[in-house]
């Protein structure tokens, strides 16, 4: 499966952002989906991730309450509502993919096979 990450730019703190992540090439509702991020200097980490049937959603600490992820199936698009954003959410996003990933290891990274091209978000204080 090929992923096209969208959505990124430049926003004030408080602020909200909505990516994108549209999924070609394969049937899109067997995968688990996930969104990481990784900032200059620091290591990939994990932001959300939902099972391929909708019902489990899981956040990263840092974003939990002020971030949701959903999918849209029919439109093969996972999405990533980021609100009242702040200067430490500057990062490129990444969405990735896998049909293998279990509940229990959602917000492995290692455990995804396919990635998105990554999205620039940048929060101004």
């Amino acid at each position: 499966v090929q992923l096209q990450a969208s959505g990124g730019g430049l926003v004030q703190a408080g602020g909200s952002l909505r990516l994108s992540c549209v999924a070609s090439g394969r049937t899109f509702s067997n995968y688990a989906v996930a969104w990481f991020r990784q900032a200059p200097g620091k290591e990939r980490e994990f932001v959300s991730a939902m099972d391929l049937n909708g019902v489990i959603r899981r956040y990263g600490d840092s974003v939990k309450g002020r971030f949701t992820i959903s999918r849209d199936n029919a439109k093969n698009t996972v999405f990533l509502q980021m609100s009242t954003l702040k200067p430490e959410d500057t990062a490129v996003y990444y969405c990735a993919a896998d049909p293998g990933v279990i509940t229990s290891t959602i917000s492995v990274r290692s455990k995804y096979r396919y990635w998105g091209q990554g999205t620039l978000v940048t929060v101004s204080s």
